[in-house]
């Protein structure tokens, strides 16, 4: 049977009339959770660790700034929005020492729980609400009146409500308007890792990069290889959102159809496949996770060193100057905004 969508009449915000809802870290997922939340009437606190740069911004933005352990004192719903491998150190020092029975743990993955990075008590709720997208999206759809489809999950379930807690939620930051769906820790973070590195985000900018190569090793132009690699992609995959792959076909031209089905298997052919299940095999073994732990226990010389040279790559410097040409783009400094609220 299909799996069932949870729509707002699912959803009961009063769930969380009499609650406090704090919010560890104002990052990504952290800053619109809470904006999202006290546009929805929800009683939210942030806590944060007391230098950080985000303590001035939260409070211009309305809210009540508490250092971490405080604010789990204080609540009853505890949001933890740390980056995965900072978590189980925000943890030790100031979430367990404060954590009462008949709290709730929430998250917006799964890393933590289900890689056994923390463990907690048997007496507090731990559930998981997942929107399906970046924070600043899921910030600016629920602005529009719109909303982010969102996963939800049950770990704990002590207090007999966490499902309704979870839910609530998800109607709280704008997930129910959209869909949401239940998932288990483990599913989430399996899938969720295995879209980023394989599709999402490495299969689509490495399958980018290599198309601009090939073109610009060929002799062709780099505005030419940059508008058919990387400008293009949007206009495909929102053909592909809006209609789905069988859509979007419909709406290409025959020689583009004709390109996709017998060209396309070429390039992503079984041995692409294999290598995607090899990832996917390190993702459900936890080889990905320790990988990750211990890069940034060593202080992330590997994935700084990759990040570098990725943003110095030739085509960002094309795009750049090929986007201020187009003012209709939106230029959004994200970096800059994220740097904000971390």
């Amino acid at each position: 049977m299909p799996a069932k969508i949870y729509t707002d009449a699912d959803a009961d915000l009063s769930v969380l009339k009499n609650k406090t809802c704090a919010v560890i870290g104002f990052g990504s997922q952290g800053h619109a959770h809470a904006l999202n939340l006290k546009d929805s009437k929800v009683k939210v606190i942030i806590g944060l660790y007391p230098k950080s740069k985000s303590r001035e911004v939260a409070q211009q933005l309305g809210f009540e700034v508490m250092d971490t352990a405080d604010a789990v004192k204080a609540a009853d719903v505890i949001f933890v929005a740390v980056p995965d491998t900072k978590i189980p150190a925000v943890y030790e020092a100031d979430i367990a020492p404060n954590l009462e029975k008949g709290k709730t743990l929430l998250f917006s993955h799964g890393f933590a729980i289900h890689f056994d990075t923390i463990t907690p008590p048997k007496d507090v709720n731990v559930i998981m609400v997942a929107p399906k997208g970046p924070g600043h999206i899921v910030r600016r759809q629920f602005t529009e009146g719109k909303g982010v489809p969102a996963l939800i999950a049950v770990h704990q379930n002590p207090g007999k409500d966490a499902k309704k807690i979870a839910l609530a939620w998800a109607k709280g930051v704008g997930g129910t308007r959209a869909g949401v769906f239940q998932t288990t820790f483990k599913e989430e973070t399996e899938t969720d890792l295995f879209g980023e590195q394989t599709v999402l985000c490495g299969g689509v900018t490495a399958l980018i990069t290599a198309g601009y190569e090939v073109l610009v090793e060929a002799g062709y132009q780099p505005e030419m290889a940059y508008f058919e690699c990387l400008h293009e992609m949007k206009l495909i995959v929102d053909l592909i959102n809006e209609s789905g792959i069988a859509g979007m076909r419909f709406s290409i031209s025959e020689t583009a159809e004709y390109g996709d089905v017998t060209v396309g298997p070429k390039i992503i052919d079984a041995s692409v496949k294999k290598r995607m299940e090899k990832a996917l095999k390190r993702i459900q073994d936890g080889k990905f996770a320790k990988e990750w732990i211990a890069e940034n226990e060593a202080g992330q010389p590997n994935f700084k060193a990759l990040r570098k040279a990725g943003e110095q790559h030739p085509i960002e410097k094309v795009g750049k100057r090929l986007r201020s040409t187009m003012p209709w783009i939106k230029k959004r400094d994200l970096k800059g905004q994220q740097a904000s609220y971390s």
